[in-house]
């Protein structure tokens, strides 16, 4: 399998060449030339391997490159119970009104994150050993990116991350598990601005093929393929928990700002998944909910973004947003250029009503939105049924996946993260403290290490100076 760029300026690269390379070199993103095709056979044999075994089996069909043994190697490494706390990796549970949760939130920081993650840490390690070289991951984060790139990353060789994300505007506990890290390798920078500053200072500093050749820059955001296939693996693992055969159907519903979760469901339904919809839920920052229902993308600026309860998605230029609407444009790179440009200079741009038709029927997309009174009443509705606690951005989900439920519809709900992180939140729903696990306990209190910084492009790049590998 060879690897293209969204707007057509990259010859074909192999998974291992773009591995490392985050935005492709004219500032679009890697694509598979084609979509391996999964057969009923295929999904008979996958249906109940355990996890590390699936996932080798969905890696290989991308990772061209990677001898089948390493692979193989890596993805039991990665998928273990000793860090993802049991065998099932991601356990599946079922709320009395028929809706599914996945549970996606048991690795080293309690957000699905870690599930691509803690692969790409050995992926990376692996091809720099091979290669002899460095690397230094340029990240930004909204919340649980950052954490879960540092985990997977800190102490490996060769290795250094700087990770932005926007001043004051994460939980105390997604603060503290980033800036509490003292690895030598780690360094957190916070951007005064918000989430889509700190994306843009990364994609600037990606566009300076200069810079980052010189200073061997690579990421870890979801605009890396790697990252984006690894998340695959649960659909389909999510696909065989919430069914006893292959001749069924099941809806996703994908708390989303980013594009990155929901783009990996969208690729494992053009693989041949059995994937009826694909529901995206946002919240206040309601982008994507608006393209789904409109047709019309339009990103907001700082001003416009709005701080919610469910940071992690206060998110209004979708990263990942790019690869769908390639394949939307039948895979014309001239013309997501050109729409680019206009995303670029803030106009944005609207598919039209085929396009929409496309969007909803061809490629089964279907959105919704929730706000912070929302996310409360799902909270303690679904604590008070079910004796689940979930966080607030699962709680986004499932307020969507029950408004737009058909009857008889069997959907998945993608739990992002554990409801400890949103201590503040949890409390004001329930009248008591979050659940936390034990290993986390004082977290808060733990020194913490963070450079603080305007939302400048050369200031980080100064600060990647002084402190690259």
């Amino acid at each position: 399998m060879r690897y293209i760029s969204t707007r057509g300026g990259m010859p074909p690269k192999t998974f291992s060449e773009i591995l490392l390379m985050g935005l492709a070199p004219d500032g679009g993103l890697a694509m598979p030339e084609s979509y391996p095709a999964v057969d009923r056979a295929m999904l008979d044999a996958w249906r109940g391997l355990p996890y590390a075994d699936l996932a080798f089996e969905i890696l290989r069909l991308f990772a061209d490159g990677i001898p089948e043994g390493e692979l193989r190697r890596m993805t039991r490494a990665t998928y273990r119970a000793e860090v993802f706390g049991s065998d099932a990796i991601t356990p599946l549970v079922r709320l009395k009104d028929g809706i599914a949760l996945l549970g996606l939130s048991n690795g080293p920081t309690l957000a699905f994150k870690d599930m691509a993650m803690q692969l790409l840490g050995n992926l990376f390690e692996y091809v720099l050993g091979l290669r002899g070289e460095t690397l230094n991951i340029l990240g930004a984060t909204s919340g649980d990116t950052g954490s879960a790139a540092e985990y997977a990353m800190r102490g490996k060789a060769g290795i250094s991350v700087f990770m932005l994300s926007p001043e004051g505007r994460m939980s105390a506990f997604q603060r503290a598990q980033m800036y509490s890290l003292q690895d030598a390798n780690i360094h957190n920078i916070a951007i005064r601005g918000t989430f889509d500053d700190c994306q843009d200072i990364v994609k600037a500093v990606s566009a300076d093929a200069a810079f980052k050749a010189e200073n061997r820059i690579g990421t870890v955001n979801s605009i890396n393929w790697a990252r984006v296939v690894a998340q695959v693996v649960y659909y389909f693992r999510g696909y065989f928990a919430a069914t006893s055969g292959n001749d069924e159907r099941v809806s996703f519903c994908v708390p989303s700002g980013n594009f990155g979760n929901v783009c990996a469901g969208y690729i494992a339904r053009r693989m041949g998944l059995p994937v009826d919809r694909l529901i995206v839920a946002t919240n206040e920052n309601d982008v994507l909910c608006e393209f789904f229902r409109e047709g019309r993308y339009r990103p907001r600026g700082s001003a416009e973004t709005r701080v919610t309860s469910s940071p992690s998605m206060d998110i209004s230029k979708a990263s990942n947003f790019e690869r769908f609407v390639f394949d939307l444009a039948d895979r014309d790179p001239a013309r997501i250029a050109s729409l680019w440009r206009d995303v670029e200079r803030g106009e944005g741009f609207d598919i039209g009503a085929d396009g929409l038709a496309r969007a909803i029927g061809e490629a089964g997309f279907a959105a919704g939105k929730s706000c912070h009174a929302d996310r409360l009443a799902t909270i303690r509705a679904v604590a008070d049924s079910d004796g689940v606690v979930i966080d607030p951005h699962t709680a986004d989900g499932v307020k969507v996946a029950r408004e737009l439920r058909r009857p008889g519809e069997n959907v998945v709900c993608l739990e992002t993260a554990l409801p400890a992180k949103f201590a503040e939140t949890i409390t004001e729903a329930l009248g008591r403290d979050a659940p936390r696990p034990a290993s986390m306990a004082g977290i808060e209190a733990l020194p913490q290490r963070v450079d603080v910084l305007d939302a400048d492009v050369e200031a980080v790049k100064a600060l990647i100076l002084r402190a690259r590998r």
